[in-house]
């Protein structure tokens, strides 16, 4: 595999463009050799619809757009992000406030630590942000056979 791949969809920031956002990066992690039938895909499934929702919900319509970034460094990193074009940084809620919503970032951040990832969060120079994940790429480097162990 190369030593760094990179792709990147700008999708408009409705609802519709969750389940887009996240088919784009089911997708293209499938084609650099992430199955999508696995407990790693589906966790990225999960923290990518979190991402996207965040991005078309918390915007208030000041970003008419968001962009998913998807980037693999030398079989060894994996980082998603998303960017919008509104400047609010997204802030922690208290425990003790009870809301039906405002979570999402503390199961990011769950679900990114147990992978063995981080989350980071960065303000653009457009005055915009991008909140990303990034993990270990964990694909085995030979293909499994049925039996499950690693092909010669």
């Amino acid at each position: 595999m190369a030593d760094h791949l990179e792709s990147s969809v700008t999708l408009p920031s409705d609802p519709a463009s969750v389940s887009a956002a996240r088919a784009y990066v089911v997708d293209t992690l499938a084609e650099w050799g992430l199955p999508a039938d696995t407990e790693v895909s589906d966790t990225i499934r999960l923290i990518i619809s979190e991402l996207a929702t965040n991005a078309v919900l918390h915007t208030f319509g000041q970003s008419p757009t968001f962009t998913v970034d998807v980037a693999l460094d030398r079989d060894e990193r994996l980082r998603i992000g998303v960017t919008d074009s509104h400047p609010r940084l997204p802030r922690r809620l208290p425990a003790a406030v009870q809301q039906d919503n405002g979570r999402g970032l503390v199961i990011i951040r769950w679900l990114t630590a147990e992978c063995g990832g981080r989350l980071r969060i960065r303000p653009t120079r457009e005055g915009g942000k991008t909140i990303s994940v990034e993990f270990p790429w964990t694909v085995p480097a030979q293909p499994m056979t049925a039996a499950g162990q690693q092909e010669p």
